[in-house]
This record gives structure tokens, sequence and C-alpha cells, in this order.
């Protein structure tokens, strides 16, 4: 749909404010939003005659596991395509073994093919360092010098998200001096605070339509708090999904040997049913 297009306007607020509806990342959000604006203002210019600045929109995405690294880049490719940056705007994920062969030559086809799966969209590519963790032998390098290509010649037609772990993206950027030029969109995704993963938790319920009981909230709050002490990543997305659907499933076993169950028993997490989750869950051990 053309960008002016009244359709493709209100589709492009819709997407904005999905992204805006996201628990948290307020400076992922902002980030996104200046995006948003630097591209619709070059196209407006261009529109005016006047000079442009050149879109160059490839990112790293810096942070934990589960912190909306992919939610956010599935909406950077919609909005994309409602704006006439992208003609398709979809998201094709790949990691290493997607892309690196095994002899010479085997890599650069590889990598080749999973472009031309991208194009038109984003090709999104997590734990990207690990490209460059080889030694010289390795066909990691290969792999990297096939991309730089792909994003040369189709640089119309395919944006790369660069995603991993933050201190490991900020290596592999200066292993490649290539890369920090070629990718100047830099946005940094924090690990969730306790009180965003309990909102977390209750969208997550609310679209099963399943509710915590005030026991089973503070269990909760207690699980998330302990696990951030012990573990370095905990502030993410997925423990808190694991949770839910190992409370939702302990509810069941709960019960199933009942005769009669009420509407509001069918809907409600205990206390009990969290404690089960716990004990089921390996990374609560």
């Amino acid at each position: 749909m053309p960008p002016g297009d009244d359709q493709g306007q209100k589709n492009i607020r819709e997407i904005m404010k999905e992204l805006d509806q996201l628990v948290g990342l307020q400076g992922v959000k902002k980030l996104v939003g200046e995006i948003h604006a630097f591209v619709e203002i070059q196209r407006r210019r261009q529109k005016e005659k006047l000079a442009t600045e050149p879109q160059v929109l490839h990112m790293i995405f810096k942070g934990n596991p589960g912190t909306g690294k992919t939610t956010v880049a599935r909406i950077i490719g919609r909005l994309f395509k409602e704006m006439g940056v992208l003609p398709k705007g979809h998201l094709v994920e790949v990691e290493r073994a997607d892309l690196v062969g095994e002899y010479i030559g085997h890599t650069a086809q590889k990598t080749r093919e999973q472009i031309k799966k991208a194009l038109g969209g984003i090709m999104f590519i997590d734990e990207a360092y690990s490209l460059a963790r080889g030694g010289e032998k390795d066909f990691g390098r290969e792999a990297i010098d096939a991309l730089v290509k792909g994003m040369e010649d189709h640089k119309d037609n395919l944006i790369l998200i660069l995603a991993g772990y933050r201190h490991e993206m900020e290596w592999f950027v200066e292993t490649n001096p290539g890369l920090r030029s070629r990718f100047p969109i830099h946005i940094t995704f924090p690990d969730y605070t306790t009180g965003e993963l309990l909102a977390i938790a209750d969208l997550m319920l609310q679209k099963r339509q399943y509710r915590l009981s005030a026991g089973a909230r503070d269990e909760l709050r207690l699980i998330l708090e302990e696990t951030r002490l012990n573990h370095i990543h905990s502030g993410n997305a997925r423990l808190v999904r694991n949770l839910i659907e190992q409370a939702i499933r302990q509810q069941a076993v709960r019960l199933v040997r009942r005769g009669h169950v009420s509407r509001e028993e069918l809907m409600t997490i205990t206390r009990e049913d969290m404690l089960q989750a716990r004990q089921s869950n390996p990374s609560n051990r």
C-alpha cells in the first residue's frame, strides 16, 4: 500500500500502538519512534525534491534472551512494509548453523539461500557474534563476507538485524571494522523488572482467560525475585511463560478429579498451582 494512502497511515498507527502496548522497553519504543519519524520525513523531503539522508536501516539488537528482541523485529518489519521501505516486511530468523557450511564455498551458498528467503523483508540473525568466534580457518567469517555482499547487492530490498547478548555483540562489532558503519542503529533491550514480568504474566493469563489469586501472585513475585538473585539473566519473559504454562497444567491436574467445578475455579490459578509449577520448572531449582 502506498505510504501516503489513508489505509496505510491507519495501519502504521495501529502498528505503533501495538509497539506502545508492549510491557516496558521504553528506550526501545523511543528509538523505534525516532526511526519511524526519520524515514517518514525523508519521504516527505523527497516528495518536495529536497536533499535526503541515505537510509541505512540495518540494526544491532543487544540484550539477553527473552527481552522482546524478536517481537520488536517483527513489528519493525510490518512497519517498514506499510511505510514503503520494504515490499514484504516478513521476518526470516537464522542462526550460525543456517549460514555456516562444512567446506569451502558451502557457506557462501547457504548464506545466499537465506538472503534470498529474506528479500523484501528482514533477516534476523540471533547470536550473530558466533560467526566471528572461530579461528582464521573458521567458515563463520566467510558468512560475514557473504552477508556484507548481500547487503550491498540488495540495499533497497533487505534489512539485516544482528542480535545477541550485549557484551558479545559489542565485541563482535569491534572484530570487524566494516560492521559498525553498516549497522548504524544500535538498540539495547534491558532485562524486565519484577513488576514488568508480573504485568507480562497478567497479559498472558488474560489472553487465555485465567487470572492469579492473591496468593498465586505473591508466590510468582517471590519466584521472580529469588530467580533474579540467583541467575544473571533472569529478567526475561521466557521464565514467566514457562511458569504460567506449567501453572495452568497444574491447575488442570488439581481440578480434573473433582465433579462440579465453577467458572471462577476454572479461571483461577492458586498459590498451590504456582508452587507446583515452581517445583516442575528446572530453572527454579
